[in-house]
């Protein structure tokens, strides 16, 4: 307690995806972590989202995997950008290279499980009212009028983020000029009359897809744009299939409904002193190739370990601005992407014929791969100085000898895989592992991994490795 308020080291506002998430790897260094959420119970409505190859490595680095597979299903990782019908590219880097369908409800409730059990606090019916922070942590009002006190604020509270907007952070871009509903629906008529209707109309942002038992995934323009807070209704739903197919195919019973706009926006900043972004608080734009859960959870994979180390107190001073550093250019590709993919789906003769240009292109494998590689966040490459290639990259689950690589990340700690097994972590072995294995299937003769599995340095020299630990371990016992 300090001054009748009661104490934590992090408080994160929000518990979708991006906050469960960032709890749990806060609380595998033993952080003191509370999640406030303003819903009183989980979202309940049943939409599917996809979980791209580098969240699916993320969630196996940290033994998650097998809990999460049982909820999804797989599928090719290929033909996502902008809808493109290409298969994936040949020989993905990745022993993870599919899609992995799963009910957004689902996904979060086991992130949130897994929060719990390693010592998380989520409190439920809890909103954000106002903060105030100071150098030695920040003061949290709830709407209630409890003060909390922590040593850091993080928001993860959507896109309309409270925490932002009393931050005071701009979130400058571009608002929503169009809007799509989408649900999931029974159709009183048969597939083949759908399929033919549909194909017959042309239109690509109209899309009716069998989804099993009777059930379709329906995706259709709407005329204008509303309140993305307010659902849809089946009656919506009738009245703009009508408007662009000229029938309702006699859909009922719908199992989930939402709309969604095109709107396109990116934070200014990530971080004012004691105060961060993460997720759709710090980026938001269209759904089109299905990044943004993605996105978030990788923020907080990013994040987590910089921000513990910061309460731990062994970071560096530079640690907690590299998650602005790295993370931010990473949400505004994903923007742009976005825009282009939407404007590929554009009827208008000029997006049609780059959309003709593009499939010819895509049929090399390369242009193939640097899109999904891009979709899927395997290609992403942090800025870590001059180097080989490799530096700033993730690395693979490798075979070594103890199995595979990401079954020895599970703790979140650094690791230091070494071909030479001359090497040692020496001082910094409370934070980081070490692996000595010559028949690791590397090549490199030895790689300084951080905890969210990016490479940190590479080579065989130990007075440059000693000099290279301190930068993101801080200084040795």
């Amino acid at each position: 307690m300090r001054n009748g308020h009661t104490t934590f080291d992090v408080i994160i506002a929000g518990c979708g995806p991006a906050g469960a998430m960032l709890a749990a790897e806060l609380r595998l260094h033993d952080v003191r972590v509370l999640v406030l959420e303003k819903e009183t119970e989980p979202v309940s409505f049943v939409r599917i989202v996809g979980l791209h190859v580098r969240t699916i490595e993320l969630l196996a680095m940290r033994g998650l995997l097998e809990r999460v597979l049982p909820h999804g299903r797989r599928r090719p990782a290929g033909g996502f950008f902008a809808a493109i019908p290409k298969p994936p590219p040949r020989s993905l880097d990745s022993a993870y290279a599919y899609l992995l369908g799963i009910p957004q409800p689902v996904i979060v409730a086991l992130l949130e499980e897994h929060a719990i059990g390693l010592g998380v606090e989520v409190r439920r019916g809890c909103a954000v009212a106002g903060f105030a922070q100071d150098d030695d942590g920040v003061t949290v009002s709830l709407a209630g009028g409890e003060r909390l006190r922590s040593r850091y604020l993080v928001g993860c509270d959507g896109g309309r983020s409270t925490v932002r907007k009393l931050l005071g952070v701009g979130f400058p871009g571009e608002p929503a000029r169009t809007e799509t509903l989408m649900g999931e629906l029974a159709m009183g008529v048969p597939q083949e009359e759908i399929a033919a209707k549909v194909a017959a109309i042309g239109d690509r942002r109209l899309s009716i897809q069998p989804f099993g038992e009777g059930v379709y995934r329906v995706v259709v323009p709407a005329a204008g744009v509303s309140d993305r807070a307010e659902p849809p209704t089946l009656a919506d739903f009738r009245q703009e299939l009508r408007t662009v197919a000229g029938t309702d195919f006699g859909a009922h019973s719908p199992r989930w409904l939402s709309r969604f706009g095109d709107a396109t926006r990116l934070a200014d900043r990530y971080r004012v002193g004691r105060v961060l972004l993460a997720g759709d608080a710090a980026h938001i734009h269209p759904p089109i190739g299905g990044q943004g859960l993605n996105l978030g959870v990788q923020d907080a994979f990013n994040l987590g370990w910089k921000l513990a180390a910061a309460v731990r107190g062994w970071a560096p001073d530079t640690l907690l601005d590299t998650y602005e550093a790295e993370r931010r250019p990473v949400a505004a590709d994903v923007l742009d992407n976005t825009r282009a993919q939407t404007e590929l789906l554009s009827d208008a003769p000029g997006p049609r014929a780059v959309r003709r240009l593009l499939t010819e292109l895509m049929d090399f494998d390369e242009v193939n791969r640097h899109l999904i590689e891009k979709i899927t966040g395997i290609g992403i490459r942090y800025d870590l100085g001059e180097g080989p290639d490799l530096l700033g990259r993730r690395l693979g689950d490798l075979d070594v000898k103890q199995g595979h690589l990401y079954g020895l990340l599970h703790r979140g700690r650094g690791l230091l895989l070494d071909r030479t097994e001359r090497l040692t972590v020496g001082g910094w072995s409370d934070r980081v592992d070490y692996l000595g294995d010559p028949t690791a299937a590397l090549d490199a003769p030895s790689v300084l991994l951080r905890p969210d599995g990016h490479v940190a340095w590479i080579g065989d020299d130990q007075g440059d490795l000693d000099d290279h630990l301190p930068r993101w371990f801080g200084l040795q016992r």
